[in-house]
């Protein structure tokens, strides 16, 4: 029989950004619930070694600390609750949501969470050596390839910044485009061309991932898209740049949605158009797609939503003193 989850804080996303808010939430008293969708924990719970969230001085595994951050919720008063939401109603509060199991979750504020997933090339080898050689974010493992050779595949805004970021780390960047120009912005290309350390190979689209059984990546196969010629190129790294697709499908109609699909919120901050309804993590950023960013935000929407329950508490007050 389904049942109604009734809490001040209602947060949708389990991964650092609704972790992290549901974290403050619980400490300012808010008794949050966090429904955790499809994939607890977001996109660290498929990453392996992260080496750059602050606090831990060697490589930590990504599942790991999303486990730590949910132990640290719970532990601070956070319910923790396994559905998938299908449904939201945001004419609120208090603001509804309907899950997968048909219980129904209320809340008097609604953190949306919901992040967003890498695009993928979908061809062999990518699933089997991903975090083996093949990644979709040049600033979370860049660093591992210091010195090595690497490529990106791409051809726009994103594909241009992290070949030009990976040259930070190699001496031999390549770009993999499969069209004969970029559709990045003309200052990017003007950087991209005029950077030694990079190679851009036009009309070359990616086939296959190759690599040792159970080792890491080789190669790029590759199949030139005008002539229909085969050839393979060697590299240690393998960078997919060809966009993220933010979590939004529930949201559209209801909300704001820039043009890429990402929530819109008020500039610097996580307050959507709705009062009482925010966004954090990488469901409303396109720009940085960081742990550590998205738990900033998380941290600033549990913020502001306790000062819109106060807000509304104290106004509610006043009403019943003048009446």
């Amino acid at each position: 029989m389904a049942t109604t989850h009734t809490t001040r804080m209602l947060i949708i996303g389990s991964g650092p950004a609704g972790l992290s808010a549901a974290i403050y939430g619980a400490r300012a008293g808010m008794e949050p619930i966090v429904v955790q969708g499809l994939q607890p924990g977001g996109q660290l719970t498929i990453t392996t070694d992260v080496e750059n969230y602050p606090g831990f001085r060697d490589v930590i595994q990504g599942p790991w600390l999303m486990q730590e951050m949910q132990a640290q919720a719970e532990h601070v008063g956070t319910r923790m609750l396994w559905d998938t939401i299908t449904e939201v109603g945001l004419e609120g509060p208090p603001f509804r949501a309907i899950g997968d199991s048909g219980d129904v979750y209320e809340g008097d504020v609604l953190v949306i969470a919901t992040g967003a997933q890498a695009r993928w090339l979908g061809v062999p080898g990518e699933a089997e050596l991903g975090g083996k050689g093949v990644s979709a974010c040049a600033t979370c493992d860049g660093f591992f390839y210091r010195g090595k050779k690497v490529v990106v595949i791409g051809g726009g805004n994103t594909a241009v910044e992290e070949a030009l970021y990976l040259t930070n780390h190699s001496p031999d960047v390549t770009l993999i485009h499969r069209r004969d120009s970029l559709r990045a912005e003309k200052i990017l290309q003007d950087r991209l061309m005029s950077n030694p350390r990079i190679t851009v190979l036009w009309n070359k689209a990616v086939e296959r991932f190759t690599g040792a059984p159970g080792g890491a990546l080789e190669a790029v196969e590759l199949v030139d898209t005008v002539t229909g010629e085969t050839s393979s190129l060697a590299t240690d790294g393998a960078f997919v740049a060809i966009g993220h697709a933010p979590a939004t499908d529930l949201f559209k109609g209801k909300l704001e949605l820039d043009e890429s699909g990402y929530i819109v919120v008020q500039p610097g901050t996580p307050k959507t158009a709705i009062p009482g309804v925010f966004a954090c993590g990488d469901v409303m950023d396109q720009t940085y797609r960081q742990a550590v960013t998205a738990a900033g935000t998380g941290c600033m929407a549990a913020l502001d939503a306790e000062r819109f329950l106060a807000e509304h508490a104290f106004a509610a007050a006043q009403k019943v003193a003048a009446e």
